[in-house]
């Protein structure tokens, strides 16, 4: 009997050593720095609250993160290189839309959506419907309605698959809008066109399109997300216009490569929610009309398949296809 008695104190023993051994073998993480990959060029959304989320996250993990822009691609460059890389932790994608909706709308895809895991949520801005300052509605429910009339109205986009071309994507299936798409290279493209009247209508990022609007230069009809802007309440939202239909964001989140340990996804995760919980950081996204949202693991994946699931509807009802 205490031979056996022996033999399991010796097991147990074991086990204490072999488990101290795999600890020390496997140090925590972080222990270097950890790259960010924003998939967009410097001075956007996205790469605003990829450096707000880096700064907080830098101070919570206490190791430098660092934010590289990898644009092109409609951000399959930068997605694609995250994608690819090891999965240890230290490379991470500052997502957008375009990491769920491009393998849609594309022909080919360097990489399948299940090579990134969805992470964290850092923030979004709330697109903004804009027309001339002079324009002669006052809300969503006016503009739809003259769309109707004659020839219908010119609307620009971003390309193929943009924010902008999903909000007319909508207005379009959902509520009859007559919209003529005129594509561009970029947001400020669209929003210059509006300016000079060469297109009757876009629509853009809060942090892009709110000086526009309180400088008077643009009108501002309705802002597409559920709640509204928090600097800028005094605009509606489509939602209280009647088009709760038309629910799309310019939003940013965290992605990881495949197979990254389920441990170190939940610390990035932790992380980022404390840092857009930080008053300093959430205060000065708020000011420019970007909403911080953090969040768990979970609910950042329930807000993927959410989009998934609605952003898909609106490639299939429209036929929307990058050529």
């Amino acid at each position: 009997m205490r031979s056996i008695h022996r033999l399991g104190a010796a097991a147990a023993l074991a086990a204490a050593l072999f488990t101290t051994a795999s600890a020390q073998a496997e140090p925590a993480w972080p222990t270097k720095p950890i790259r960010m990959i924003v998939p967009f060029s410097a001075g956007g959304a996205n790469d605003l609250m990829a450096r707000a989320a880096a700064e907080g996250a830098s101070k919570v993990l206490g190791r430098p993160v660092i934010v590289e822009n990898k644009p092109g691609g409609g951000t399959t460059l930068g997605a694609d290189l995250v994608a690819k890389s090891a999965p240890d932790g230290y490379t991470f994608l500052i997502s957008a839309a375009g990491v769920i909706s491009n393998s849609m709308i594309k022909k080919t895809m360097p990489y399948k959506d299940a090579d990134l895991t969805p992470v964290a949520m850092i923030g979004l801005a709330p697109s903004v419907v804009l027309v001339p300052a002079d324009a002669p509605y006052k809300d969503l429910k006016e503009f739809i309605a003259a769309s109707k009339k004659g020839d219908g109205f010119h609307w620009a986009t971003a390309g193929t698959g943009s924010t902008p071309h999903f909000v007319s994507g909508v207005l379009q299936t959902k509520y009859g809008a007559k919209l003529d798409i005129i594509p561009y290279k970029s947001g400020s493209e669209s929003i210059n066109a509006v300016l000079a009247k060469q297109v009757d209508a876009t629509s853009e990022a809060s942090i892009v399109a709110l000086p526009f609007v309180k400088s008077g230069k643009l009108k501002a009809l309705a802002d597409t997300w559920t709640s509204r802007i928090s600097a800028y309440p005094e605009l509606s939202t489509a939602t209280e216009q009647g088009f709760g239909d038309l629910r799309i964001a310019h939003w940013a989140g965290v992605h990881a490569p495949k197979g990254t340990p389920p441990a170190i996804l939940d610390k990035m995760a932790a992380a980022i929610d404390a840092a857009m919980k930080t008053p300093d950081i959430a205060n000065r996204l708020k000011a420019v009309g970007i909403e911080p949202i953090g969040g768990t693991r979970a609910a950042f994946n329930k807000f993927v398949d959410e989009e998934r699931a609605r952003l898909g509807d609106v490639v299939k009802a429209t036929g929307m296809k990058d050529e």
